[in-house]
C-alpha cells in the first residue's frame, strides 16, 4: 500500500498513519506551487495585500517516503534522493536539507532525535528555486507534514500551521500551501512569553548546520494559534500566467531595497485596493478594469523594479486595454517571476511579457524566459493511501 500526502491548498484534513506499517507502503507528499500575494520578503508586488494574501498554484512538490533497509545507516537514519529543478544545489543530508530539517524540528519537539530506522525520502521538485514562486515555503510545509507522519503525532492542520510559522514566518504563502486556494492571513499579537519563543533565531529552531551540532536538539515548541487564515472565492474563469526569467533575485536583496517607513498616503492606497481585490477576484464574470487597478501597489513593487530589468515596461505597456483577456499583472514573491491573471488570450499575453523581458540583460547575459499557464490549487494538504 502507498500513502499519498497531497498538499495543494484546501482545508482537507491530513490522514492518519501507522508508522509501524512503514515497510508496507510508500508515502508521497504533494505540495502546491505557491504564489505569495503580499509579503515583505517574497510578496507579489502588485497585490496591495502585502504580507497578507496568498495564492496556491497547480504545481506540486512530491516527496515519496518509504522504508529501505541499508547495510550502512544514513545520517540521522534518513537517506535522501532527489530529482527535478535545483538538483545540483539541493543538499541531500538530513540536517542540511530544508525539508528534512523541518521534519526534524517536529520530531525533536516530541523527544525524537532521528528519523525511524531505514527511512528513505525521494524528492521530486518541479518548482524553480529562487524565482519568487514559494519553493522554500512549500519545502517547510512538506517537512512539517513529513515529521508529523513519521512520528505518527496526528497533529491537526491548525497545529501544523504553528510549526510552519516557527520556520517560515510569513503566513500568506504557507497558509495557501497548507490550506489551498486564495487566502488571507494574519499573525496574532501574542503574550510576551509566546513572542519570545517565535522571535528566537532560526538557528535555535532548525538542526545543524544552522547553529552547530548541538543546535535544535531541544527546540522550542511553537505557541498555539500563532496565525490565522480565511479563504476567499476565486472566479473559475481566472487563470494564472507565470513568466519565469532565467535569473534569480535574492530574497535578502529584495528585502533590502524596501524602505523602513511609508507615507500615510501610500499605505492608504494599498488598503483601499486590497479591500476591493479579495472580492473582485471572486466575481464572475471578472471586471478587468476593477481588478487591474486593485492589483496596483505602492508598498514594495516600486522599490523592486530595479532588481527586475523590464518590469517597469511590462507594467506600463501591457494592460487590459492593450491585451483583451488580461486582468492584472504583478511581481511574484521576491521576483523575478511575473504573474499575470487572465481569462483568455494567454499565449498573446505571455509572449508580450516575454518579448519585453527578452530585450534586457542581466550580468551581461540576455534574459530568457519560460512561461506556464496555471490555475489555483484548491486542495490543501492531504494524505491518501493507495495500493502498491
Amino acid at each position: 500500500m502507498k500513502t499519498i500526502i497531497k498538499v495543494p491548498c484546501s482545508s482537507a484534513n491530513i490522514g492518519t498513519f501507522n508508522v509501524d506499517a512503514l515497510s508496507r507502503f510508500d508515502l508521497a507528499l504533494f505540495l502546491p506551487f505557491v504564489r505569495v500575494a503580499i509579503r515583505i520578503g517574497d510578496g507579489i508586488s502588485d497585490w496591495p495585500g502585502f504580507d497578507v494574501i496568498g495564492l496556491a498554484l497547480s504545481i506540486y512538490l512530491e516527496i515519496h517516503l518509504s522504508k529501505k533497509p541499508v547495510a550502512c545507516p544514513a545520517h540521522l537514519n534518513c537517506e535522501i534522493t532527489y530529482e527535478g529543478l535545483g538538483a545540483e544545489e539541493v543538499p541531500l543530508i538530513a540536517d542540511h536539507n530544508l525539508i528534512t530539517q523541518s521534519a526534524l524540528y517536529v520530531l525533536r519537539c516530541h523527544g525524537k532525535h532521528e528519523f525511524p530506522p531505514d527511512t528513505h525520502i525521494h524528492i521530486v521538485n518541479p518548482i524553480p528555486l529562487g524565482r519568487g514562486l514559494g519553493s522554500s515555503g512549500a519545502a517547510v510545509v512538506a517537512g512539517i507534514i513529513l515529521g508529523n507522519v513519521v512520528g505518527d503525532f496526528k497533529l491537526p492542520k491548525e497545529r501544523i500551521f504553528d510549526y510552519v510559522l516557527m520556520i517560515e514566518r510569513h503566513p500568506d504563502n504557507v497558509a495557501a500551501t497548507l490550506y489551498g486556494g486564495f487566502v488571507g492571513t494574519y499573525l496574532r499579537e501574542l503574550d510576551p512569553a509566546a513572542m519570545a519563543r517565535i522571535e528566537i533565531p532560526l538557528s535555535e529552531v532548525l538542526p545543524a548546520p544552522a547553529g552547530g551540532i548541538d543546535t535544535g536538539l531541544k527546540p522550542p515548541e511553537p505557541p498555539v494559534g500563532i496565525g490565522h487564515y480565511t479563504k476567499f472565492p476565486w472566479a473559475p474563469e481566472i487563470k494564472c500566467i507565470a513568466i519565469i526569467p532565467d535569473f534569480e533575485v535574492k530574497t535578502a536583496d529584495a528585502r533590502g531595497v524596501l524602505p523602513a517607513t511609508y507615507s500615510r498616503s501610500d499605505v492608504t492606497y494599498n488598503l483601499q485596493r486590497i479591500a476591493l481585490l479579495t472580492n473582485a477576484l471572486g466575481q464572475s464574470p471578472p471586471d478587468p478594469e476593477l481588478i487591474y487597478e486593485a492589483m496596483r501597489d505602492k508598498i514594495h513593487q516600486p522599490y523592486r523594479k530595479g532588481l527586475i530589468p523590464g518590469l517597469t515596461e511590462v507594467l506600463d505597456s501591457i494592460s487590459p486595454k492593450t491585451h483583451p483577456g488580461l486582468l492584472g499583472i504583478c511581481l511574484s514573491g521576491a521576483g523575478p517571476t511575473i504573474l499575470a491573471l487572465a481569462t483568455s488570450n494567454f499565449d498573446q499575453i505571455a509572449d508580450s511579457i516575454v518579448g519585453v523581458l527578452s530585450k534586457e540583460k542581466v550580468n551581461g547575459k540576455k534574459v530568457t524566459c519560460e512561461w506556464l499557464l496555471l490555475q489555483p490549487a484548491d486542495d490543501g494538504a492531504t494524505v491518501v493511501d493507495i495500493e502498491s
